[in-house]
């Protein structure tokens, strides 16, 4: 084959990409459009704002702004640090955090493992829709119910007195040692029926031929939960895993900060609190130290997820990249 007629053939080649390519645009011009409003989008408010950043390298005042105020460089990091509230807030929102990834993923897998063994379409459905419907709920809301709840003339301090397990109403939300369950717990009631729907819709792309060959082995219906749906769904809890472990030091905010008081502040302070404390209490107003413990956030959620992502990689697992 000569090299002109190979040269044309790649010119050839080029000329249908280039046209099928504006073809393409052409007919999907409306889905382009929208997807760089996405992407504008996502640059002006994920990426932009990330200018603000250098706040935490500067000594950052308000009438000065940004430009005028005065580089530190890594003072700010090294008071975080040194300050034994900041260490004692970062334990809290690990703890906190990552006892609600766990219980959560493992309630919401279990949920709806249990609610695809429901038979009735009817009665699957009410108890899927009443599951996830204090999703919808605020969390000031949330945060009402829970005080009430477990306040001294409560409906649980009243069980419990009535039945004699306790003498007299438990200061629920004043006890440390039941705070973080407490957190858990309402976490867990608040998003297991949503969270839920996500490995719903993976449950139901498993093909049945799978469950048809576990029934002619014998094997019953815990034993098909165990051996069929858990490894065909494995994909997707790994990869759920993986995406939510980002998120551990964002253990919450409202929920701490409602039911928080002075008998449980060194359990229920988390950095978002933290930072409230120093960048917009009237007292402080020291944003550099704010900004700096957001960097933080984000850097150990970034170590998280790479991290997540090797040791699955190294597994065989599903991975995010």
């Amino acid at each position: 084959m000569s090299l002109s007629s190979t040269s044309s053939r790649r010119k050839k080649k080029a000329s249908n990409g280039v046209e099928f390519t504006a073809k393409e645009f052409k007919r999907q011009w409306i889905l382009v459009v929208i997807a760089v409003l996405y992407v504008i989008y996502g640059v002006i408010f994920n990426y932009l704002p990330l200018a603000g950043w250098i706040m935490a390298f500067q000594n950052y005042k308000y009438k000065t702004g940004i430009f005028g105020s005065k580089f530190v460089g890594l003072d700010k990091f090294k008071f975080l640090f040194s300050d034994d509230k900041f260490l004692q807030v970062i334990r809290n929102t690990f703890c906190m955090g990552a006892l609600i990834l766990i219980f959560s993923t493992v309630m919401a897998i279990a949920f709806a493992i249990l609610l695809n063994e429901i038979k009735n379409i009817m009665g699957k459905k009410l108890v899927q829709t009443i599951s996830y419907l204090p999703h919808f709920l605020s969390w000031i809301v949330v945060c009402g119910i829970v005080s009430d709840t477990l306040s001294s003339t409560g409906i649980i301090n009243e069980l419990l007195t009535k039945f004699g397990i306790l003498d007299k109403p438990f200061l629920f939300l004043g006890s440390k040692p039941a705070f973080w369950p407490i957190v858990v717990i309402t976490n867990l009631w608040k998003e297991t029926g949503w969270n839920a729907i996500i490995y719903l819709a993976a449950i139901t792309s498993i093909d049945p031929a799978l469950y048809e060959s576990a029934s002619i082995d014998g094997a019953g219906r815990f034993q098909k939960m165990w051996y069929v749906t858990l490894p065909s769904i494995r994909p997707t809890i790994m990869i759920l895993l993986l995406m939510n472990i980002g998120n551990v030091l964002n253990a919450g905010f409202e929920l701490q900060y409602i039911l928080g008081n002075g008998l449980v502040q060194s359990v229920s302070r988390t950095i978002d609190i933290y930072v409230l404390d120093w960048a917009i209490n009237g007292r402080n107003m020291d944003f550099s130290l704010g900004t700096a413990a957001g960097i933080f956030k984000t850097a150990v959620s970034l170590v998280l997820i790479v991290g997540g992502n090797m040791i699955a990689k190294k597994t065989g697992d599903e991975r995010l990249f």
